[in-house]
């Protein structure tokens, strides 16, 4: 067998497009110093990313780096779908980030240079055939998050929370290289492919402890990206305390890579009768925590944070059906998978979405501040508060959100025809629960605001008049919000997004499935 691995540049474009807008931000940065050019170049950049990959996605699956049968890179038509949604995240992220750069809080060049970069990432991540390729895209998405949680001048709480990330992520990082480690010990192969083959013909293998404790630390290593439950107490304070742009990324972008990680070594590596019943456990801890602790939180950001780790329950529900003997069946398998990505692009819409509308109600360059400094919001901003209410209900799974519903509905599905209707029921309780803060935190943009609230606005409109004395006069939520027009322009598209996919789902699943 020869071991010259043959390299295609066609299935290399999109991998090409994104680390040269990091670098093409890098030079503008150095060559011209102006923050408006940088950004444009970002832009342009992420743009470019998502065209190659739509065109090199539509011509049927590509493979490159390969030895034999075995390559280390397999863009098709779920690669391409991750590099679009990545690439186009990116692109709103910079759009949202306009406000908080203007206000002087983070540097214009570092911060589009590492969102370049952590794109470059999400798009190699989508396409990695064995595990050495997927570990090392996956840190590429995450290492850059470590600065821009960070990066926020004069914030303490932003540094803490890039010291709980990055230490955090360390760990995680450390099961999954140990894991794959004891994986190529126990089977010899590294590629995703193989190992699943090898596992599959050699039933005695999983006997070994060496092959158990390396599935265990390869599924829990990524458990941890995910901020699956009991591996989650990182993202709460991460969001929180990171620029919420930032928060955005982590909360959609980063997630959608842990995910994305996640279902390529159970999909095509570790066997389902093994993963299975370790997913179904976390699926139920992880939805089940996560929409308990969101009924408590009063700061929106940690509501949000919170909201996340349940939907990355929902994301995983289907997998844990992969545990019975009718989950396994190869119908039953492709219905898993595809539902779980599915879900994970209805997500990280309507989570972008809601975060827009977040950034878009507050002032430029502030934290997401409490549920009361959101009170009211729908009847001085009303068109903004409709569009952060369409996304709550959205990822409630209500009606008119109609993407969030079919997500749901795709995800019970799956769970019906893979025979795990137990896991089905805890599902729907666990949506029942959800609604609860959801439609809270909806009905507070419309009340009557409290008495203080009211007090101030009549301070503020009979003192002096400016910006300077309303941000003295009122509180927090009543401070002149952003008014870029880049954040009402995605917060425009996310909305029409969701809309769109919400009355015609199949584009998402058949895209999925394929």
């Amino acid at each position: 067998m020869s071991l010259v691995q043959s390299v295609d540049n066609v299935a290399l474009l999109p991998a090409y497009l994104a680390a040269g807008t990091a670098v093409l931000v890098l030079l503008a940065d150095l060559l011209v110093a102006r923050g408006r050019v940088t950004l444009v170049t970002a832009a342009a950049g992420a743009l470019a990313t998502v065209l190659g990959a739509v065109v090199v996605g539509a011509g049927g699956e590509r493979r490159t780096f390969c030895v034999g049968a075995d390559c280390s890179y397999v863009f098709g038509g779920r690669a391409a779908l991750v590099a679009v949604v990545v690439a186009l995240l990116t692109l709103g992220v910079l759009a949202l980030s306009g406000p908080l750069l203007r206000a002087g809080q983070s540097p214009t060049g570092e911060y589009a240079f590492l969102l370049a970069c952590s794109m470059t990432g999400g798009v190699v991540l989508g396409a990695a055939g064995d595990l050495i390729t997927l570990i090392v895209a996956l840190e590429t998405l995450t290492l850059p998050l470590y600065v821009l949680v960070g990066l926020r001048r004069g914030s303490l709480a932003s540094a803490e929370a890039a010291v709980t990330f990055f230490v955090v992520s360390v760990v995680a990082t450390t099961l999954t290289l140990l894991g794959a480690a004891l994986l190529y010990a126990a089977t010899g192969g590294l590629h995703l492919g193989r190992i699943g083959a090898l596992l599959a013909d050699r039933p005695d293998l999983l006997d070994l402890p060496l092959t158990t404790a390396a599935v265990a630390l390869v599924v829990l290593g990524l458990a941890f990206k995910v901020a699956a439950v009991p591996f989650h107490a990182w993202a709460p304070a991460t969001y929180d305390g990171a620029p919420l742009p930032v928060a955005a990324y982590l909360s959609t972008a980063s997630k959608l890579g842990g995910v994305v990680a996640l279902l390529a070594v159970v999909q095509y590596a570790l066997p389902a009768d093994v993963t299975g019943p370790v997913l179904a456990l976390l699926a139920v801890l992880t939805m089940t925590v996560g929409n308990l602790v969101a009924l408590r939180q009063r700061r929106t950001v940690r509501l949000l944070a919170w909201s996340s780790v349940a939907q990355a329950g929902y994301i995983l529900a289907p997998l844990g059906a992969l545990a019975l003997a009718a989950g396994r069946s190869a119908d039953a398998r492709t219905a898993a998978y595809a539902a779980a990505v599915a879900y994970a692009v209805f997500f990280v819409v309507l989570e972008l979405a809601a975060f827009a509308a977040v950034v878009a109600l507050r002032p430029a360059g502030a934290d997401g501040g409490t549920l009361d400094d959101l009170r009211g919001a729908g009847r001085r901003h009303p068109w903004r508060a409709a569009a952060l209410g369409l996304a709550l209900v959205g990822l409630a799974g209500l009606p008119p959100g109609l993407a969030g519903l079919f997500a749901k509905v795709t995800v019970v599905r799956s769970l019906l025809d893979g025979g795990a209707g137990w896991l089905a029921v805890v599902v729907a309780v666990n949506a029942v629960i959800g609604l609860a803060y959801y439609l809270r935190l909806t009905a507070t943009l419309w009340a009557a605001p409290t008495t203080d609230a009211a007090a101030a606005l009549s301070a503020a409109d009979a003192g002096p008049t400016g910006p300077a004395a309303a941000a003295a006069a009122a509180p927090a939520g009543e401070v002149p919000v952003v008014r870029a027009r880049t954040v009402g322009a995605v917060l425009v598209v996310a909305t029409v997004v969701a809309v769109v996919i919400g009355c015609a789902p199949q584009l998402v699943l058949d895209a999925a499935t394929r």
